[in-house]
C-alpha cells in the first residue's frame, strides 16, 4: 500500500468518527466546561448577576449541612437499586432460559415497562401507593392496614426503590438472558457427569461465563442510580424531610428553586466526580473477576 493509498484510508475514517467527535464536543465536553466555569461564580438570573467567587463554592460544599444526608440517601437509593435490580433480573433470566410454555409472552410482560414513559409509569405508581391508593386497598382487602408509603420515612425510600426497579429490570433480565444462551452447554454436560449440582454448576460454570455481561449491567445500574431524577420529582420531592433527596434532586433544588446556579454547578461537579470514581474501581475490578480479564 502507497502513502497516498494509506493517507486516504486515515482521512475516510477520520471522516466517519467526525460526527461523533463533533457531537461529544459540542454536548459532552464543552458542557463539562461551563459546568466548572459555573461553579467558579456566583450567578444569580433573577438578581441579573455573575460574579467570580473561585473556590467559595466548594467551600460552601464542604460545610453545607444538609450534604451528609443527601450523599447518605443517593447511597441508599444507589445500593437498593443495584442490588434488587441486578438480583432480580438474572433470576429472572434464569427462570425465561428454560424451556417453558409461553415464553414470549413472559419476556414481553417482563420488558415492556421499559418502553414506557418514565414519567406516566412513576405518576401510576404514585396513585397506587397513596394512603387510599390500590396497594393499600389490596392489603385491606386481606384485613391489613397499609401506610402511606411515599409519606413515611421508612417506607418511602423503599417504595421509590421499588418502583425504579419494575421498571428498568427488564433491560438487565435481556441482556442477561443475552449472556445465558451464550453459554456453551458442554460445559454444563461436562460439570453434571463430574457430580456437580444445579447451584454449584451455576456459580462454578454460568456466573463465570457471563462475568462480562454482569459487569455491564452493574456499570449501567450504577450510574442510572446515580441520575434518578423524575421520580423523586414525581413521588416524594425529596421528602418526608429529606429521606429521599437524593444528589441529583438536591442540585434541582439549589440551581433551578433557589437559584444557586454556582452552588448547583458545584453539586454537578461532585457528581460527575462521585460516577467517574465508581465507573473506575468497577472497571479496576474486573480483572478479579470477571471471565478472560484476569
Amino acid at each position: 500500500m502507497t502513502l497516498r493509498q494509506r493517507t486516504a484510508d486515515r482521512l475516510v475514517g477520520y471522516l466517519f468518527i467526525t460526527p461523533q467527535l463533533v457531537g461529544s464536543a459540542i454536548f459532552v465536553i464543552l458542557p463539562l466546561c461551563l459546568v466548572l466555569w459555573y461553579s467558579l461564580h456566583e450567578w444569580n438570573v433573577l438578581a441579573d448577576s455573575f460574579e467570580y467567587v473561585g473556590g467559595e463554592n466548594y467551600q460552601a460544599l464542604l460545610d453545607d449541612p444538609s450534604l451528609p444526608a443527601v450523599l447518605r440517601a443517593t447511597g441508599l437509593f444507589s445500593a437498593g437499586l443495584v442490588v434488587f435490580n441486578l438480583s432480580l433480573a438474572l433470576l429472572l433470566a434464569v427462570l425465561l432460559n428454560q424451556k417453558l410454555r409461553g415464553l414470549t409472552v413472559y419476556r414481553t410482560l417482563f420488558f415492556s415497562p421499559v418502553v414506557v414513559s418514565l414519567v406516566a409509569w412513576t405518576i401510576v405508581w404514585g396513585f397506587l401507593l397513596q394512603s387510599n391508593g390500590g396497594i393499600n386497598g389490596l392489603l385491606d382487602a386481606v384485613g391489613v392496614e397499609g401506610p402511606n408509603w411515599l409519606r413515611n420515612g421508612a417506607s418511602s425510600m423503599v417504595s421509590v426503590v421499588a418502583v425504579q426497579v419494575f421498571k428498568n429490570v427488564g433491560l438487565n433480565m435481556v441482556l442477561f438472558l443475552a449472556a445465558l444462551q451464550g453459554v456453551p452447554h458442554e460445559l454444563h454436560e461436562a460439570a453434571q457427569l463430574d457430580g456437580a449440582s444445579a447451584w454449584t454448576r451455576f456459580r462454578r460454570v454460568t456466573i463465570p461465563m457471563i462475568s462480562p455481561t454482569i459487569l455491564l449491567t452493574s456499570i449501567i445500574t450504577v450510574v442510572g442510580s446515580l441520575q434518578v431524577f423524575a421520580q423523586i420529582a414525581v413521588l416524594t420531592q425529596g421528602g418526608p424531610g429529606t429521606s429521599t433527596t437524593v444528589l441529583v434532586y438536591y442540585l434541582y433544588q439549589q440551581a433551578f428553586q433557589f437559584h444557586h446556579f454556582g452552588y448547583g454547578s458545584t453539586l454537578a461537579i461532585l457528581l460527575f466526580v462521585i460516577v467517574l470514581a465508581l465507573t473506575l474501581v468497577q472497571w479496576q475490578l474486573r480483572k478479579r473477576w470477571v471471565f478472560h480479564e484476569s
